[in-house]
C-alpha cells in the first residue's frame, strides 16, 4: 500500500484503488491531489500485476468537491500548470488511461470532481450523491471536460446541465445512463471493487482495445474504423486469444500475459 497526506493507494488482487483524501476539504483538487492521481494512473499502467482501477473519496460529504477555489483564489498550488507532474490526471479526465477505470462516487461529485468521475470509464454511486457543473455560476465553465457531457447523455441534459450549473440526484443520473450503478453508501466501493474485478478478469490486452475502441466509437467513428483492423491484427495472433480459446476448450481460467 502507498499512502500519501492527499491520496491513498491500496492494491486488492488484479485492483488497484485509489482513494481521494481529503476530507475535510471536501476531496478538492490540489496540487498534490493531482500529483497523486497522476502517481496512481502511472502504477496502475507500469504493474502488469494491475488490471483495473478503482478512484474513490474519503469520507460521506463528497466524492470530490473539484478544485480548491480556495488555494485558486491565493494563487497557491492547483497544480493545473504543471503538466510535467500531473499528466497522468490530465490522461484520466479524457478517458485515455490503458486500464479500466471505475468511478466510485461515495457521495456528490461537482465541477472538476464530476468532470473527473466522467473521465471513468463506468461510475457506481451512492443513492445519496449529486452530481453538477456549477462553475456558469462563478462565471467560470468546465474546462476540465464538462463541455464534451453531451458525449455521454442526450445534448438537451448537457446544456440544461451546464447552462444552469443545477445538480442532479444519482437516480436521475441513473435513468440518464450517466452512472452505472446506484447502491446505499455503505456499499459503494464493495460494488466497485466487483465491478472492477470482473473487467480484471478479462484479456488485459483485449480490454485495452476495447476501451480504445467503444470511445473512438463514439467521438471519431471514421478513426475507430481505422483502428479496429490495426487492432484486429493485433488482438487476433496474440497469445492472450490462443490462451482464451485454450482455457475455454479445457475448461479452466484463463492465464493472461497481455501479449
Amino acid at each position: 500500500m502507498s499512502t500519501t497526506d492527499e491520496l491513498v493507494q491500496e492494491r486488492h488482487d488484479a485492483v488497484l484503488v485509489a482513494r481521494l483524501n481529503r476530507p475535510d476539504a471536501r476531496n478538492a483538487l490540489n496540487g498534490a491531489m493531482l500529483r497523486g492521481i497522476s502517481d496512481a494512473v502511472t502504477t496502475a499502467e507500469d504493474d502488469p500485476e494491475v488490471r483495473a482501477l478503482v478512484l474513490i473519496g474519503t469520507g460521506d460529504r463528497a466524492f470530490c468537491a473539484g478544485m480548491d477555489l480556495a488555494a485558486f483564489a491565493a494563487d497557491d498550488d492547483t497544480g493545473i500548470d504543471d503538466p510535467d507532474t500531473t499528466r497522468g490526471f490530465f490522461r484520466l479526465i479524457q478517458g485515455e488511461v490503458a486500464v479500466p477505470v471505475v468511478g466510485a462516487a461515495n457521495a456528490t461529485a461537482v465541477a472538476g470532481g464530476f468532470e473527473l468521475l466522467l473521465g471513468c470509464d463506468v461510475i457506481v454511486a451512492s443513492s445519496e450523491a449529486e452530481f453538477g457543473l456549477p462553475e456558469v455560476k462563478r462565471g467560470l465553465f468546465p474546462a476540465g471536460g464538462g463541455t464534451f457531457l453531451g458525449t455521454r447523455v442526450p445534448l438537451g441534459i448537457a446544456l440544461e446541465m451546464t447552462l444552469t450549473g443545477d445538480r442532479i440526484s444519482a437516480a436521475r443520473a441513473y435513468e440518464l445512463g450517466l452512472i452505472n450503478t446506484v447502491v446505499a453508501p455503505s456499499e459503494v466501493l464493495g460494488a466497485a471493487l466487483d465491478l472492477a474485478e470482473r473487467m480484471a478478469a478479462n484479456g488485459p490486452l483485449a480490454l485495452k482495445a476495447v476501451k480504445e475502441l467503444v470511445r473512438l466509437g463514439v467521438t471519431d467513428h471514421a478513426l475507430a474504423r481505422a483502428r479496429v483492423t490495426e487492432w484486429q491484427d493485433v488482438i487476433f495472433s496474440s497469445e492472450d486469444a490462443k490462451e482464451g480459446a485454450t482455457a475455454f476448450i479445457e475448461k479452466r481460467a484463463p492465464e493472461w500475459r497481455g501479449r
